[in-house]
């Protein structure tokens, strides 16, 4: 056989242990990882996280200081207070009413639209969310 067809070596004999053994470690690396730290993501994504229902940061607006409404993303000062305003006038209108049962109450505030409500509804505790959940029963 002649070398004139024989193709050059890119890698020498010690070169390609190396490369083999580093990429070994970095095989056993990431084996060890899926081990220890198993991750199962569903397709699709479901519409609500699996504790959307328990957080603890939702927001009452029957209830909530022109402050805290405040800190709500895209509401800001001016329009927290404005609901506020709005919260105060209706129960002095309305003693035995709340002034916001529902989400859709808030769009009776000068100043929040639609895409605005959308953007609150997941930080807003209203009284029609408690009645639609479900109670937790004990299985037999």
């Amino acid at each position: 056989m002649s070398n004139w067809f024989r193709l050059p070596e890119v890698w020498t004999g010690p070169q390609r242990r190396v490369l083999l053994a580093l990429l070994a470690c970095l095989l056993v690396y990431l084996v060890i990882r899926l081990i220890l730290n198993p991750a199962y993501v569903s397709d699709p994504q479901p519409l609500k996280p699996s504790r959307y229902d328990e957080l603890a940061d939702k927001i009452d607006p029957n209830t909530a200081d022109w402050q805290t409404l405040a800190a709500l993303p895209a509401l800001g000062e001016k329009r927290a207070k404005t609901i506020v305003e709005y919260r105060e006038a209706f129960v002095k209108e309305h003693p035995d009413h709340l002034a916001f049962e529902e989400p859709e109450d808030l769009l009776l505030v000068r100043g929040i639209g639609n895409a605005l409500l959308a953007t609150l509804r997941p930080y807003m505790l209203f009284p029609s969310d408690a009645a639609t959940q479900p109670t937790s029963t004990p299985s037999p």
